[in-house]
């Protein structure tokens, strides 16, 4: 195990704080370092695979704007991978129990647990560019309590349980707390859901998806049909019928899934569905008239050659610009591709969706411009219709976007931004923090063709660890920006 202290050192209240810097190998390693991490350490997993007989638990805390960081080392060419194989199905061998908060964990694979792959228990937590596959429960699962946590492109798949029921790709059920974000996630040939949110001893919450996409729930891994609910998106339900969860889905995809795309089973909640895709589910929308929402929001979302006819139930229903609205029809001659296969392509080196043609708009299509503005990035008159916005910025239009992407970095006072245009585009750029939580947003602009450069003062950032966020078309890109006293 290596140990380096970090240069930057960090003043809270005239005492200086030194975090440390571990490079770890092996699996007892890993233990120790999770066992005695403090606030703004950062510990280095050497690729490779570690094999782990029984589950552990992550308790340390770091700190608001002070993470620790449990990370894929920079140097890997792949990412290491944790093995659970040897562990027995049962509910007390889940693989990593997270009870810590304020820790960012990224680049891990995590394979064949006895139960869940990782429960988040904790608070404020960022999980990114992580694996969870072939766990005998749900891959990644947030409750008792779980609040203000953020999944980011992360993936979950083939995950089967014996009782045929409970493995999903990505769950934040049961006595979860609010607030917490999927971004960029995937969920594909789970044996139940893509996503649950089924509730029991918690009421009212609220949950939000952006970038997510649901590819055959209720399918396994040999490709034959599961057991279980199969459906692409959950969005709640209790026992006794009578629980809220509230929803939000931005720029969802939900293509393939045995049963439902999105799925109401009794939840009480609001639901939000803004610009999204659902495509050759066995019911692409259900929202039935029992145990009714009290509110469904649908706007710009695309539903197409579902095996069964959709159903929009609620107390408060708001279904406006659609594609089975204002006399258009949604068809195979709409999008440039409809193979669903194209959902699972391989992850971009920095963890971001794959840049696919899945539902992409062809030009001409009357679903272009006839959507209404509802607080999203869009080209031209008005939004389009489904979950990518045409003729924007697309990542091919970056022809200079490195993965420190301000100088200098970190900073102390001023940081300039750039990047450089093929051709003069409409973007928007964001900074969050490392919860999830936007900070501040650049106005959306259209930047010039050629070398573009914004200035960033440090009078609007605490010091810590941001996301900066450029919006285009249909990308996301991130980066790390690192605010310095």
């Amino acid at each position: 195990m290596k140990h380096k202290l970090l240069i930057t050192v960090i003043l809270f209240n005239y005492f200086i704080v030194s975090a440390t810097e571990i490079t770890v190998s092996t699996p007892q390693q890993v233990l120790s370092a999770l066992s005695s991490a403090s606030a703004g350490d950062i510990i280095y997993v050497l690729e490779g695979t570690y094999t782990f007989n029984s589950k552990f638990s992550i308790t340390r805390n770091g700190a608001n704007g002070n993470l620790i960081s449990f990370l894929s080392h920079p140097d890997n060419t792949s990412r290491p991978l944790f093995d659970f194989s040897s562990m027995a199905e049962s509910s007390s061998n889940r693989a990593i129990s997270l009870s810590g908060s304020y820790w960012h964990i990224k680049g891990i694979e995590i394979f064949g647990s006895g139960d869940n792959g990782m429960f988040i228990n904790g608070h404020n937590n960022l999980i990114e560019f992580c694996t969870f596959s072939e766990c005998k429960d749900t891959g990644l699962q947030l409750g008792t309590g779980a609040s203000n946590n953020t999944i980011l492109n992360c993936d979950s798949f083939y995950n089967a349980d014996s009782s045929l029921e409970n493995a999903d790709g990505f769950a934040c059920k049961l006595d979860a707390g609010t607030g917490n974000k999927f971004i960029g996630c995937r969920a594909w040939q789970n044996l139940d859901d893509g996503w649950d949110g089924y509730l029991r001893g918690t009421d009212n919450i609220t949950t939000t998806y952006e970038n997510c996409w649901a590819i055959k729930n209720g399918y396994l891994k040999s490709g034959s049909v599961g057991a279980g609910d199969g459906n692409g998106f959950k969005t709640g339900g209790s026992d006794d019928k009578l629980l809220k969860h509230n929803a939000v889905y931005k720029n969802c995809i939900a293509a393939g899934n045995l049963f439902d795309g999105f799925d109401h089973n009794s939840n009480r909640g609001d639901v939000i569905i803004y610009n999204c895709g659902a495509y050759s589910n066995g019911r692409n929308i259900n929202f039935s008239s029992s145990n009714i929402a009290n509110s469904l929001e649908i706007k710009n979302t695309v539903s197409f050659s579902g095996n069964s006819g959709d159903s929009y139930r609620a107390t408060t229903l708001d279904l406006t610009n659609n594609s089975w609205q204002n006399s258009l029809v949604a068809n195979a001659n709409d999008f440039v591709s409809l193979d669903i296969d194209l959902l699972i392509s391989p992850r971009k080196a920095d963890g971001s969706l794959p840049d696919i043609d899945f539902m992409k708009l062809v030009p001409g299509s009357d679903l272009i411009d006839s959507g209404v503005d509802v607080g999203l990035l869009f080209n031209d008159s008005a939004p389009d219709i489904g979950p990518f916005e045409s003729l924007t910025l697309s990542v091919n239009d970056i022809n200079k976007f490195e993965g420190v992407s301000n100088y200098p970095n970190p900073f102390s006072s001023e940081t300039n931004i750039v990047f450089n245009l093929n051709q003069a585009s409409k973007i928007k750029l964001s900074v969050y923090n490392m919860m999830g939580v936007k900070v501040f947003s650049i106005p959306e602009k259209t930047y010039s063709q050629g070398r573009n450069a914004i200035s960033l003062s440090r009078n609007k950032l605490a010091s810590g660890n941001y996301l900066l966020v450029l919006n285009g078309r249909d990308t996301q890109r991130t980066s790390k920006i690192i605010s310095i006293d």
